[in-house]
């Protein structure tokens, strides 16, 4: 799966998307990419590409940058995926007496916590569209709690709903982004987007370039 051409996932091209409602067709296929290995691969390839951008601005005293990656062990994934999907990508300035760390964005790790971004992003909303039959399926897949899933959805719309990056992104759409309805809401704000997984994309890459406050 590559990154389609002309699709601008950066946080200027949020101006020109309205809100749309998420159809069925688009609850289908949420499931459908969360077990979609080649989208992690994709997540992946981008955090690369983020990773060396971080890598050749080097450190703020002048220092280089070595690398410092590390891997962890994150959860929800599909079965078969490759080990670096879990490396998190990372470094460590070469300069005596400096040695900071700096963490590149990343689309696949939101904070700290051992679920994909994707999933934390993806499974409150399904939450709210399958039938509880699928939804249980879906969990017991994922390995996630109901409990897990609940703690989610209320960050989203306690904490994230008055974050940063909330802000920003409601102050660059024409329409408000209705904060009882996310994370579902912030999805249709990239509507307009032909595919599933481009939303899903403009998301996480407007989450890994601005989250101000911590997973749960």
């Amino acid at each position: 799966m590559r990154c389609p051409p002309g699709v601008d996932v950066s946080p200027e091209g949020l101006s020109a998307f309205v809100e749309l409602e998420t159809t069925k067709g688009d609850i289908r296929l949420y499931q459908t990419l969360l077990r979609d290995a080649s989208f992690y691969e994709l997540l992946t390839r981008i955090d690369c590409d983020l990773a060396e951008t971080t890598r050749a601005s080097g450190c703020a005293c002048g220092g280089r940058l070595h690398q410092a990656h590390y891997r962890r062990k994150p959860r929800g994934g599909p079965p078969g995926l490759c080990k670096r999907t879990s490396m998190r990508l990372s470094f460590c300035c070469s300069q005596e007496g400096c040695r900071r760390r700096r963490m590149p964005p990343s689309l696949r790790f939101l904070g700290r916590k051992v679920f994909f971004g994707v999933v934390v992003l993806l499974v409150p909303v399904l939450r709210e569209g399958p039938t509880v039959v699928r939804l249980r399926r879906l969990q017991k897949v994922l390995q996630v709690s109901p409990r897990t899933v609940r703690r989610w959805q209320r960050w989203w719309r306690e904490e994230f709903s008055r974050s940063r990056t909330m802000t920003r992104l409601q102050g660059l759409c024409a329409e408000p982004i209705e904060r009882e309805a996310l994370p579902g809401s912030l999805l249709r704000v990239f509507g307009p987007m032909s595919e599933v997984p481009e939303r899903v994309l403009a998301v996480l890459r407007v989450l890994s370039d601005g989250l101000s406050v911590q997973i749960p």
